[in-house]
């Protein structure tokens, strides 16, 4: 992907990173985003203190993690590493929350590139169920799979719920909140969690009792637990093959 096409259609944070690249945190955005990110926020500023390069795409904001959703990912991370010399071996973590919570369960197992840790807060887990959960969302589910015959079937195909089995066994934070009434946790990351538990993998679930959809936080303990579970999947800072800056 050519320089200026990756600055159309993503935006990085490279020239807040301190030290040497120890690994790129792709976020994904939720349902509706049209933002096109130009600038660090504060999290951006504090993961790049520690050498994580963070990736924001500006992707279709209906396209849930349908194929050319996928793909535009995937061309976006090419083009980071070769802009900058990264390394493959260096951790790629996915994040995001809402269908971006979906989108980066997802992405694990759907990428052409190995996704090295998952964080997501509030995900949709389950795309049948989904389909049914709210009226505005048929429509959103038909503009990223296509005609009415056969979705459900389709939504399964990238559902993390329905394709658990090929989540991948890296480390795992999903966080949800119990007053979530637009991603009911019951139907999505209980289930989730439920579903991955027997496979012994590094899980980590935080349900809070005192959240809505995503948020907000309502304790520093929580930021802080959310922002360290990135940090401590970086490469060590000894780490070789971390690219150049």
């Amino acid at each position: 992907m050519r320089d200026e096409i990756l600055d159309q259609l993503s935006w990085n944070g490279h020239r807040y990173v301190t030290g040497p690249v120890r690994g790129i945190v792709v976020r994904f955005h939720g349902l509706g985003a049209m933002n096109m990110k130009a600038a660090a926020d504060w999290p951006d500023l504090e993961l790049a203190s520690h050498g994580a390069l963070v990736v924001e795409v500006f992707q279709d904001p209906w396209g849930w993690m349908n194929d050319p959703t996928r793909d535009l990912f995937d061309e976006v991370i090419d083009g980071v590493r070769a802009r900058y010399g990264l390394d493959p071996s260096l951790p790629l973590i996915a994040s995001g929350g809402s269908m971006g919570g979906h989108a980066a369960l997802a992405y694990c197992f759907k990428s052409r590139h190995r996704v090295t840790a998952c964080q997501v807060n509030c995900p949709v887990c389950d795309l049948p169920y989904h389909f049914t959960e709210r009226p505005d969302l048929p429509r959103t589910f038909y503009h990223a799979y296509g005609r009415e015959e056969g979705i459900l079937e389709r939504l399964a195909g990238s559902s993390p719920l329905h394709q658990a089995a090929r989540l991948p066994a890296i480390p795992y934070q999903i966080l949800h909140g119990v007053e979530d009434k637009a991603v009911s946790k019951e139907h999505h990351s209980d289930r989730l969690v439920a579903a991955l538990r027997p496979r012994g993998l590094p899980l980590e679930y935080i349900e809070v009792p005192e959240m809505g959809h995503c948020g907000p936080f309502p304790t520093f303990a929580l930021y802080r637990r959310f922002m360290d579970f990135i940090e401590e999947n970086l490469a060590p800072c000894s780490a070789p093959g971390r690219g150049a800056q």
